[in-house]
């Protein structure tokens, strides 16, 4: 497996898998290298995907990782690659999100993202946020 920052010869890819986000936005966070793609064999097989929050701190928004690749340490290498040039670009802080009903809380609580507070929207689960100081 690679981990590699994307480029724009990866937007077929990401264009067809990254269904989250509309395509102009896919475009313009590939001209900012604001995705990371994780490959097999040549092949793309998931990408974690960023931004700034208060334009000042790297947010992580989402780390997906096509479905016959799961649970195989695919999530894991996509954060430890993006903490890590997080670390080298200057940043001592990231931060991250996860509904309360989903699974993700859990992977970035082992990667020792802690608690930070939450947002309530009507009719949705609570949004937890996650922070972890980089060393």
């Amino acid at each position: 497996m690679h981990i590699r920052k994307a480029a724009q010869a990866d937007a077929d890819f990401l264009l067809r898998e990254d269904k989250h986000i509309a395509p102009e936005e896919i475009r313009m966070l590939l001209s900012r290298g604001r995705y990371f793609l994780a490959q097999q064999d040549g092949e793309s097989i998931g990408w974690l995907r960023w931004n700034l929050f208060w334009d000042n701190t790297p947010f992580l928004n989402m780390i997906y990782v096509l479905e016959p690749f799961r649970r195989s340490g695919i999530g894991s290498a996509l954060l430890a690659a993006w903490e890590a040039e997080m670390r080298t670009a200057g940043y001592s802080m990231v931060m991250t999100s996860s509904l309360s009903d989903e699974q993700g809380q859990f992977f970035y609580r082992k990667h020792r993202y802690c608690d930070a507070g939450a947002l309530l929207l009507p009719g949705e689960a609570a949004e937890i946020f996650f922070v972890k100081h980089l060393k």
